[in-house]
């Protein structure tokens, strides 16, 4: 499988993990309306997960198809990984409200246990720029790879050239 297929699959994977997360958690919804609620709110949010896991795995891929010693895999499953999980975790408070995801009311009430009540407030408060946060790392993570990868590549076809 080439990159770009890899990469498309994955960031399709990424989506429907977590459209599932959302059926699966709203059981007072239908799984259309939950899935059509989640879009409502979080589209940039859902699309962006899927657009940046998957550029993430398509420089993972592409830097081993050019031999390159960049540790990428490390940061696509670490740096990256962390940062799709929060994002998506501050996405669904939003999705709360309109009967979404249930489940995680059970989440929100145990928060104040966990980090005490005034981060909890400022985490649900923030919860939608959380999200975006978290979709911004993903992406500077990626430019970050990318650009590694791009000087990587020089610095091949400058040893290649002597």
């Amino acid at each position: 499988m080439n990159p770009i297929q890899k990469s498309i699959l994955v960031g399709i994977l990424t989506i429907v993990i977590y459209l599932t997360v959302v059926v699966v958690t709203t059981p007072a919804l239908g799984p259309l309306d939950a899935i059509n609620a989640a879009f409502q709110l979080n589209a940039i949010v859902i699309v962006g997960m899927g657009v940046g896991v998957g550029m993430q795995i398509f420089l993972s891929e592409k830097s081993k198809l050019l031999g390159c010693k960049l540790n990428v895999k490390k940061k696509a499953f670490g740096g990256s990984s962390g940062s799709t999980a929060a994002t998506s975790f501050f996405s669904f408070f939003s999705l709360v409200p309109l009967g979404c995801c249930g489940w995680w009311l059970y989440a929100l009430s145990l928060l104040p246990s966990v980090v005490g009540t005034g981060v909890s407030a400022v985490l649900i408060e923030h919860s939608q720029t959380l999200a975006y946060l978290g979709l911004a790392i993903i992406f500077g993570f990626n430019g970050l790879t990318a650009y590694k990868l791009r000087k990587e590549k020089r610095a091949q076809k400058l040893e290649n050239f002597k």
